[in-house]
C-alpha cells in the first residue's frame, strides 16, 4: 500500500505542478496576447499619426501651389494691362514722330519756296538793276 499511496501522491505532486505550468504558461500567454494588443494598437496609433504628418504635409505643397498660382495669374493680368497700355502709349509716340516728319518735311519745303523766292528777288533785282544802268542819265534829271 504504501508504494501505491507514494505513487498517488506522486501524482497528485505532479498532477499540481503540471497544473501550475499550465496556469503559467496560461497567463504568460495571456500576458503575450495583453502585450500584442498593445503594440498592435501602439503601431495602428503610429501609422495613423504617419499617414496624418504625410497628409499635412501634401496639402501644406498643394496650398502653397495654390496661393503661388493665385499670385502668377494676378501677375499675368497686370502684365497684360501693361502690356496695353505700352502699345497704346507706343502708338502715340509713333504717331509724334510721324507728325514730327512731316513737320521737318513742310519746313523743308518753306525753305525751298523761300530759295526759290529769292532766287526770283534777285534776278528781278538785277534785271531792274541792268535796265536802271541802261537808261541814260539826262533823261532821268
Amino acid at each position: 500500500a504504501a508504494p501505491g499511496g507514494t505513487r498517488s501522491s506522486k501524482q497528485a505532486s505532479v498532477a499540481t505542478m503540471l497544473s501550475r505550468l499550465l496556469k503559467e504558461h496560461q497567463a504568460k500567454q495571456n500576458e503575450r496576447k495583453d502585450q500584442q494588443e498593445r503594440r498592435r494598437r501602439e503601431a495602428i496609433s503610429a501609422a495613423t499619426c504617419l499617414t496624418e504628418a504625410l497628409v499635412d504635409h501634401l496639402n501644406v505643397g498643394v496650398a502653397q501651389a495654390y496661393v503661388n498660382q493665385r499670385k502668377l495669374d494676378h501677375e499675368v493680368k497686370t502684365l497684360q494691362v501693361q502690356a496695353s497700355q505700352f502699345s497704346k502709349q507706343t502708338a502715340q509716340w509713333i504717331s509724334m514722330v510721324e507728325g514730327f516728319n512731316q513737320a521737318l518735311k513742310e519746313i523743308g519745303d518753306v525753305e525751298n519756296w523761300a530759295r526759290s523766292i529769292e532766287m526770283d528777288m534777285r534776278t528781278i533785282a538785277t534785271a531792274l538793276e541792268y535796265v536802271h544802268k541802261g537808261q541814260p542819265q539826262s533823261a532821268s534829271s
